[in-house]
C-alpha cells in the first residue's frame, strides 16, 4: 500500500479534526483529499502541489487547511468547524497532473471515515 490514511473519527459539529496521509511510495507532484458521502459520487476537497500551491473547493474553503511535509513524504488535512455535511469517507490520492477530477489520479489510499453529529 502505498497511500495510508488516518485521523478519521467521530467529532460534533463545529469541532476539528487532522487527517493524515503517508506516501511510501515515489513522490507525487500533487497530492489531493477527496471525500466520498453515502450514495453521492466522489467530490475533491482539496490538493496541495510540491511547490505548496493549494486549492480547495468552495464547500471547504475557509474551514480546511491542507498542507504537506515533503520530508516526511505525508499530506495533510486540518479540518476545523466541521458540519454534519462534512460527514464522508476521506481518501487521499496522489499524482502529477494538477486537476480537481478524481478520475486523473493513479494512486489511491484505502480511506478514513469522518461522522460530523449535530
Amino acid at each position: 500500500v502505498q497511500l495510508q490514511a488516518s485521523g478519521g473519527g467521530l467529532v460534533q459539529a463545529g469541532g476539528s479534526l487532522r487527517l493524515s496521509c503517508a506516501n511510501s511510495g515515489r513522490t507525487f507532484y500533487t497530492m489531493a483529499w477527496f471525500r466520498q458521502a453515502p450514495g453521492k459520487e466522489r467530490e475533491f476537497v482539496a490538493a496541495v502541489r510540491w511547490n505548496d500551491n493549494r486549492m480547495y473547493a468552495d464547500s471547504v474553503q475557509g474551514r480546511f487547511t491542507i498542507s504537506r511535509d515533503n520530508a516526511k513524504n505525508t499530506v495533510y488535512l486540518q479540518m476545523n468547524s466541521l458540519k454534519p455535511e462534512d460527514t464522508a469517507v476521506y481518501y487521499c490520492a496522489g499524482d502529477n497532473a494538477w486537476t480537481m477530477q478524481p478520475s486523473r489520479y493513479d494512486s489511491w489510499g484505502q480511506g478514513t471515515l469522518v461522522t460530523v453529529s449535530s
